[in-house]
């Protein structure tokens, strides 16, 4: 497509965001995500690799989406992977194929890089990705080359990497999980998403949208009251954008007739505007100096699950990591201790907010 079409077409659509407050697959006024909305515009024509960061539920992968569909190869594929919800036993073979027998399947496989040949591969959550796989990723984004599980030959492949993370790139480096040398591979262009609490004033368009979807699909029309909306801008959404659509659509369902009030919200306002959102109650725990980042991290999450009393969603959503990742923590953490039984499901009969 020439560059001409996409100059064009960006143009109309930063004239629609300033009208609407809707930019490609994202909705928002505040000065943020016009931001982001500018190097999405700069960088989306190109063939350079971004790195998006920015905590779990901000909508990364719209992000991710709004770069593709602006790009050259929007008519090819967009795959999009959450390395984190993989098996570590399957994730190479997922993302470069195999041939000959593997796992009991005797066949070739076709991985990612294939599969997105010509389009856009978006590994979500790339941190999770095992140090010894991160090397082979590595010589993928510098030489185009990759080879599959029990093969010897090289294939070449084409595609632009978008990769996002939840972590601080800077910090994963240091705690083990990523290499350094990836990492510069990788944050080329860096695009952070800022969290719901950062742009308050975008509330009630998200708020309008996600009903306004909920509307069209269930054939019934209903609307927020003020105080509705007012209490909704007041809260410090610790799960952000994924977090609001959850409980517009909950409060869509238990809201009897055309109006929504703040009968269905449960919403607790922060006991002051300073208060962190991470620990309203002040709850803290004590890591001596010389513990491993990796007991030191399993101390705060197995303290937070029990903050919240074992409710997952809640612990996932104040640590800033996705559910997927907090249910693998669990699992390992269990294997260490088989007697254990309490990281069960505890979801049931929690308020759409707190």
């Amino acid at each position: 497509m020439p560059p001409s079409v996409l100059k064009a077409e960006i143009n109309s659509l930063s004239a629609e965001s300033e009208r609407s407050g809707h930019f490609g697959h994202l909705w928002g006024r505040s000065q943020t995500m016009k931001r982001v909305y500018e190097q999405i515009s700069r960088v989306a024509g190109t063939a350079i690799t971004v790195l998006i960061t920015g905590e779990s539920g901000t909508g990364k992968e719209l992000v991710a989406r709004t770069i593709h569909d602006l790009s050259r190869r929007r008519k090819q594929a967009f795959l999009a992977v959450n390395c984190g919800a993989i098996s570590p036993n399957l994730i190479e073979s997922e993302i470069f194929g195999h041939e000959g027998q593997l796992h009991g399947a005797d066949r070739q496989h076709q991985g990612f890089f294939e599969r997105a040949h010509g389009g856009t591969l978006f590994l979500d959550e790339v941190t999770e990705i095992l140090p010894e796989l991160q090397v082979k990723l590595l010589r993928v984004l510098e030489t185009g080359m990759f080879m599959r599980v029990g093969s010897t030959q090289e294939r070449p492949t084409d595609v632009r990497i978008i990769a996002a993370t939840n972590r601080k790139p800077v910090e994963a480096v240091a705690a083990g999980r990523m290499r350094a040398d990836l990492m510069y591979r990788l944050d080329v262009f860096p695009i952070p998403v800022p969290p719901l609490r950062d742009r308050l004033e975008d509330i009630p368009l998200l708020a309008q949208h996600f009903l306004n979807d909920i509307c069209a699909e269930e054939g019934v029309q209903k609307k927020f009251t003020p105080g509705a909306a007012a209490l909704l801008s007041r809260y410090h959404w610790p799960g952000n954008v994924r977090e609001l659509r959850n409980v517009v659509q909950r409060a869509f369902v238990m809201a009897e007739g055309d109006t929504i009030d703040d009968t269905w919200l449960f919403v607790e306002p922060p006991a002051s505007p300073a208060a962190p959102s991470h620990s309203p109650s002040q709850a803290s725990i004590t890591v001596p100096i010389g513990t491993s980042m990796a007991d030191a991290e399993r101390e705060l999450i197995l303290a937070t699950l029990r903050h919240y009393n074992n409710h997952k969603e809640r612990t996932a959503a104040v640590l800033r990591v996705s559910l997927k990742t907090l249910y693998n923590r669990l699992k390992e953490y269990s294997s260490d201790r088989p007697d254990a039984d309490s990281y069960g499901d505890a979801s049931n009969g929690e308020p759409l907010i707190r």
